[in-house]
């Protein structure tokens, strides 16, 4: 049995859209602050969209005296309303970042002030100093944008010299992908630690259309073994489980640092799979 840290865990959470749905997510983080996450992040639409639900869940998780992580996107952003919004998070204590450049919104001609996320990191660090953790994406199977493996991890080693104290991987089901970039990343000097982000299987159709829109590969047997499944969520759910705590378990044995949940706020695929790993609810 694999044994890690229960503060090397993360969870995300999108910002809910209905009363009923920030009612759910207090129960879904209920469930899984009994693992003791490091902190809980919550997503940031690309200019503004959901500026003002990511401020609300933010500061309801902050004011709970839980460590929350809110993205922050650049791409349609002013460095003004950057400002401003460190400035406000700074205000109610938030220490840590998950800084992304973010997709252009439809219909949004102007790409803001900043053009790579790395630009955003080093206007961060020249704005606030070392107050803020800052987390950057990285992505063992190539950004879908990038034009060549070598230029997005020279991208990401960007990212880390502009001032990065760690990374988020894109989630993937290839452990030999994060294992090769990790070691690629150190063999250009970046030491900082690179978590792997971990999607849970629940709907198969979902995630084949998540998995096509960011470039990330699910391997033909397991697509293949998801759709011979059906409509049937129970069967999809139960090899999902398995074969994600697979992975997670030779991650960790691999050295990763830890395991970042996209939990599509949701709490019993994510919990099903740690207390497969090992890492049972305190």
């Amino acid at each position: 049995m694999t044994n890690v840290s229960p503060a090397a865990l993360s969870f995300e959470f999108f910002p809910p859209n209905t009363p009923e749905g920030t009612s759910r997510l207090r129960e879904v983080r209920a469930r899984l602050a009994a693992f003791d996450p490091e902190f809980f992040s919550v997503t940031y639409g690309a200019g503004g969209a959901t500026r003002e639900k990511t401020l609300a869940a933010v500061l309801e998780i902050a004011a709970e005296g839980r460590t929350v992580a809110p993205h922050l996107s650049c791409v349609g952003a002013t460095r003004e309303s950057v400002r401003e919004l460190l400035a406000l998070y700074r205000s109610h204590g938030i220490r840590r970042l998950v800084a992304l450049r973010g997709d252009l919104p439809s219909g949004m001609r102007e790409a803001g002030d900043f053009r790579h996320a790395s630009d955003l990191v080093a206007f961060v660090r020249a704005e606030t100093g070392d107050w803020y953790r800052i987390e950057v994406a990285a992505y063992p199977e190539m950004h879908p944008q990038a034009r060549s493996p070598r230029d997005d991890l020279e991208a990401f080693a960007t990212k880390v010299r502009a001032g990065a104290d760690s990374a988020i991987t894109q989630y993937f089901f290839n452990a030999d992908a994060y294992l090769r970039f990790r070691d690629d990343a150190r063999r250009l000097g970046i030491e900082v630690p690179i978590v792997p982000g971990i999607m849970p299987i629940g709907n198969f159709t979902q995630l084949a259309r998540f998995s096509d829109a960011c470039g990330a590969e699910i391997p033909r047997w397991i697509r293949l073994k998801l759709a011979s499944f059906g409509d049937d969520v129970e069967a999809i759910r139960d090899f999902g489980a398995d074969v994600v705590a697979a992975m997670c378990r030779r991650l960790l044995d691999e050295g990763a640092p830890g395991l970042h949940f996209y939990t599509l706020n949701q709490s019993a695929i994510t919990a099903r799979i740690l207390e497969a790993v090992g890492l049972p609810a305190r």
